[in-house]
């Protein structure tokens, strides 16, 4: 049974931009940890081990690719991931990679 191909050439580039975003270890450590829900920038820090400088300049291009989007409350921001389609994607790229 197949699945209907991609056709519009606009849906190509969207998952190119996307894929291409988050083809980097430690974003795809921060989406892992973001797949349980939505977490403050200390604890994503916490949870990837790496500095808070780090953590940002890749939650900034994750979020400038609309993977992931920021609430802030008092003085704390919260982000997840605010593409239910990455959401997907990282489950699957658990089950695949990380099964034993």
């Amino acid at each position: 049974m197949s699945k209907k191909p991609i056709e519009k050439e606009e849906d190509i580039v969207v998952a190119a931009a996307s894929m291409k975003a988050i083809a980097h270890p430690l974003r795809l450590k921060i989406l892992c940890v973001l797949s349980a829900g939505a977490l403050s920038v200390q604890d994503i820090v916490e949870q990837v081990g790496t500095t808070q400088s780090n953590i940002s300049q890749h939650l900034a291009i994750l979020r400038e690719k609309g993977i992931l989007t920021a609430n802030k409350d008092a003085n704390h921001v919260y982000y997840r991931i605010g593409d239910s389609r990455i959401l997907k994607l990282v489950g699957l790229m658990r089950e695949v990679f990380c099964s034993i």
